[in-house]
């Protein structure tokens, strides 16, 4: 090979007239102590607070307490990698997260990385985790529904677009349940998912996200996750990364479903850091601005107006209780932060009433706003009838004797809770949700045996979808139930009832007889 002389000159004499000195300038701490996820460190006198900054192992930080001598760092990674003296250097930069399209159908960890094996997140758009919640006159009332798919939330406790609804009650009564029923929902809609798991087991993490991708839902969910084996700043900023990413599609006009399971994690994870960071405690030992940390997440959720593009960002924070402590600190403060709450019971929920929601604490703040006209219709008395059934159930264990017309009302009343039970991973569409609940205000499953009602519940849905599917079609393209829909359906219902009758009785009557006991002998 010959070397040519005037090209290598030619080449270098290009470089060194494009050449630009470059000064690079970053402000260089040393770390004075280290331990338990945090750091403190000195020489950082121009930290902002929040700011990220970089310890010699590539691991991040960010600046969590900004102290006259010294700077309190949150650790967001292995913390076992970083030692007493290490340097530690500011980045300039406030706390930021990849988001965009590349997320999508992903599980990453709450700085973006991914945990599902599947490769980089490739991705140039990022995003502030601490974001300024909009303000009143950017948003807009909440009217538009977002259907949950589960017959008690979308009838008594409707969530609208927009709205933050919180889920209430124990370990094990089915809160992740609800949450993950209404990102299944969504399948075939508008609306992207983000589902943050805050301080849960990996197991029930992985758990999830296998329920659903059998559903087909990862193809609009984005999993963030912050499992019990994570250190505590990872856990306290996964919410804020999960919102920060449902934001870049809500300020694009989208529609985006927020889920923070659970809140309650990420409170003890900040009240940890805190006691750490020797800040003062209050009351239950939280920092005196827990209720902040948490306002200032969930008020990032709203319907924007049309001026800002009108897309939704709708939060759904999970709380757990301790034997049904509404009244504590981080439930009282989440509820008063909230647009209502679904409050789920023990007792109801290991009676086999599942959805275990209680109607009585049970409330959404926004109402019939978030229904469709249809439903609205149709479910405006089940509220207070449920309620007055509990009552009377109540009245009626003293065994005492009851009129007529108490007892039809008692005996509607358990009809109409086995047909609000719901099995798991199984969301209604509104349309069946809105014939169901009218057949069972109107008495259509009066005369059914309570242990039948499920089966005749399926038995109608089926046969409005092939014989009556005029019906199906008019609640489903107007969303509304006509006076003409309303009288088809009327005497569909007629119909169903001479129908299931005649199947019972032909079942009965196949049914192979019991051996008595004079054959026996």
């Amino acid at each position: 090979m010959k070397f040519r002389a005037d090209e290598i000159a030619s080449v270098i004499q290009k470089e060194i007239e494009d050449f630009r000195g470059q000064m690079q300038t970053a402000e260089v701490g040393r770390v004075i102590e280290v331990g338990d996820g945090i750091a403190r460190a000195v020489g950082l006198s121009s930290a902002m607070a929040g700011e990220m900054v970089e310890f010699p192992n590539g691991t991040p930080g960010q600046c969590f307490n900004l102290e006259e001598n010294s700077v309190g760092i949150i650790i967001l990674g292995d913390y076992l990698g970083i030692q007493e003296g290490d340097e530690v250097k500011t980045t300039g930069a406030l706390l930021s997260v990849p988001v965009g399209e590349a997320l999508i159908g992903r599980v990453v960890d709450p700085l973006g990385n991914p945990l599902d094996g599947k490769g980089p997140v490739v991705t140039s758009q990022t995003r502030p985790v601490e974001f300024m919640a909009p303000g009143v006159a950017e948003r807009k009332p909440v009217t538009e529904p977002l259907q949950t798919g589960i017959k008690a939330v979308d009838a008594m406790t409707p969530i609208g677009r927009g709205q933050r609804e919180l889920i209430i009650g124990d370990r094990k009564t089915g809160k992740s349940a609800i949450a993950v029923d209404t990102i299944i929902n969504q399948k075939g809609g508008d609306v992207i998912c983000v589902y943050v798991a805050c301080g849960q087991r990996a197991a029930n993490v992985n758990a999830v996200v296998e329920a659903l991708r059998a559903a087909g839902a990862m193809d609009y969910t984005i999993v963030v996750s912050a499992s019990a084996a994570d250190p505590a700043p990872l856990q306290y900023i996964a919410p804020y990364a999960g919102a920060a990413m449902a934001e870049h599609f809500m300020y694009q006009g989208k529609h985006t479903l927020c889920v923070y399971d659970d809140l309650t994690k990420q409170a003890q994870a900040y009240r940890q850091l805190s006691l750490l960071m020797r800040r003062p405690p209050g009351r239950e030992a939280y920092p005196g601005d827990v209720f902040y940390c948490h306002s200032r997440l969930l008020e990032r959720a709203a319907k924007l107006s049309d001026e800002k593009g009108g897309g939704s960002m709708t939060a759904l924070p999970i709380i757990e209780t301790l034997e049904g402590e509404v009244s504590a600190y981080i439930p009282t403060n989440v509820i008063s932060i909230t647009d209502g709450q679904i409050y789920l019971e023990p007792d109801l929920f290991f009676a086999g009433v599942r959805p275990a929601i209680n109607v009585g604490i049970s409330v959404s703040r926004v109402g019939g706003n978030a229904q469709t006209k249809a439903m609205k219709k149709v479910a405006g008395s089940l509220r207070l009838d449920l309620a007055a059934f509990r009552e009377l159930e109540a009245f009626a264990q003293l065994g005492t004797e009851l009129d007529k017309a108490t007892q039809g009302q008692l005996d509607r009343g358990r009809r109409m809770v086995e047909l609000l039970k719901q099995p798991q991973y199984q969301p209604m569409h509104a349309a069946d949700q809105a014939i169901s609940i009218y057949a069972g205000t109107k008495g259509a499953f009066d005369q059914i045996p309570v242990p039948q009602v499920a089966a005749a519940e399926q038995f109608l849905l089926r046969f409005i979808r092939e014989e009556k599917s005029e019906i199906r079609k008019a609640l489903v393209e107007k969303k509304e139930l006509s006076a003409e829909t309303e009288e088809q359906l009327k005497q569909a219902l007629e119909e169903f009832k001479r129908r299931f009758q005649l199947e019972s009785q032909a079942a009965a009557a196949a049914a192979p007889k019991p051996a008595t006991a004079a054959a026996a002998v």
